[in-house]
């Protein structure tokens, strides 16, 4: 398996001296502050053609671009931000079994871009996963049989040698698995962590698990899981038909998509956070990366509480507008929706949302003229 890495590893290397960089600009369509996901006109003008048609890779190709054969259909990956295990409410430890897949699979990355993602499960991020401090995790994962890839899992709630990465790293068809027991609480990163460890997390494989404290989390009305991620491909920003990675972007660091939840649109067209007046709603926001820092920040609120760093032991953080997570770190943040509407979830280095990076909250319920009114001035 040694010499399958270092293959792999010669041949991006090879790749690096021959693939030529696809440059452009292209935006999503942005109305007043930030919108909604949807390739703007500017886009338009670096569509390469229909899938299958007139898409052509650069000389060297990418890895998946020669060992991948085009899949028919269109599958969603992007994770529901619902999709998140209730709180605990037991007082006692227990064993809690946690069962990942790595799978492969063609998916979309907009309106009419399709990429071979790599996942958790299927979906990007991978499960939410739940545990309560002092609980004996066992972990077991399967790469399915028609990966092309080795897996693994690296948890960052784990004290132990790579996190589980070396105990569970998995040639296609291989099941492995090890046992930690959560001893500190928080909310952390999991990511694969085979070399090259940023393709494999920019390719999709990353999530969270929250560790609660023995007296578990102050309750809220609502909670939602939300990841930031970036995505390189050889092709620019607004190409049509199936992309393939670039390593040269990766290494360069010079992403064409920023994503949450997996693809343009996830959490805009397809999974919008959705909250009624009057509610708490708390956030676990991650940033599986690889590479960039995100300054998370709702538009039109304020954020009430903040678990800096995902430290659920020390106090929240208090009245804060913009929250920086870092590639690989997570926090919590919670706040009380007021006033009707839809806010938007945004990573504050804005040009972000002009590659792909937005999101909503939508609030339903009665107006709040006392707090918000937005009706004209009148003298």
């Amino acid at each position: 398996m040694d010499k399958i890495l270092q293959d792999v590893d010669d041949v991006h290397r090879v790749n690096l001296s021959r693939r030529n960089l696809l440059r452009g600009s292209a935006g999503l369509a942005v109305a007043g502050a930030v919108l909604a996901a949807g390739v703007s006109p500017v886009a338009a003008q670096h569509v390469h053609g229909a899938h299958g048609a007139g898409t052509t890779p650069s000389p060297g190709g990418s890895l998946s671009n020669r060992i991948y054969q085009v899949v028919e259909g269109l599958t969603d990956i992007g994770k529901n931000p619902i999709d998140i295990p209730p709180p605990i409410t037991r007082k006692q430890p227990e064993t809690v079994k946690v069962e990942l897949e790595t799978v492969e699979l063609e998916a979309r990355l907009d309106g009419r871009t399709t990429f071979r993602y790599w996942t958790f499960n299927g979906t990007v991020p991978g499960p939410f996963v739940r545990v309560r401090v002092g609980d004996t995790v066992e972990v077991t994962l399967k790469n399915a049989e028609d990966s092309s890839m080795m897996h693994n899992v690296d948890f960052h709630a784990v004290t132990g040698p790579g996190g589980g990465a070396e105990a569970t790293s998995a040639a296609p068809g291989e099941t492995k698995g090890f046992t930690f027991k959560a001893l500190k609480p928080g909310i952390y990163v999991y990511h694969c962590a085979v070399p090259p460890v940023a393709m494999h997390i920019a390719n999709g494989m990353y999530g969270l698990i929250l560790v609660e404290p023995e007296e578990g989390l102050p309750p809220v009305d609502r909670e939602f899981y939300v990841m930031q991620g970036e995505i390189y491909t050889e092709e620019a920003f607004g190409s049509s038909g199936l992309l393939t990675e670039s390593y040269e972007k990766l290494l360069n660091e010079r992403p064409e998509y920023f994503v949450l939840n997996g693809h343009v649109g996830a959490l805009t067209e397809h999974f919008p956070l959705k909250a009624k007046v009057g509610e708490t709603v708390r956030i676990y926001f991650g940033v599986g990366g690889p590479n960039f820092t995100s300054s998370f920040h709702v538009i039109g609120e304020i954020f009430d509480k903040v678990y800096q760093l995902g430290s659920v032991t020390s106090p929240p953080l208090t009245d804060v507008q913009t929250v920086l997570v870092p590639a690989g770190g997570a926090t919590i943040v919670e706040l009380k929706v007021e006033v009707p509407g839809r806010y938007v979830l945004v990573d504050h280095a804005l040009s972000r949302v002009e590659r792909g990076l937005a999101g909503f909250l939508i609030v339903e319920g009665d107006e709040n003229h006392e707090t918000f009114n937005p009706g004209e001035h009148k003298e």
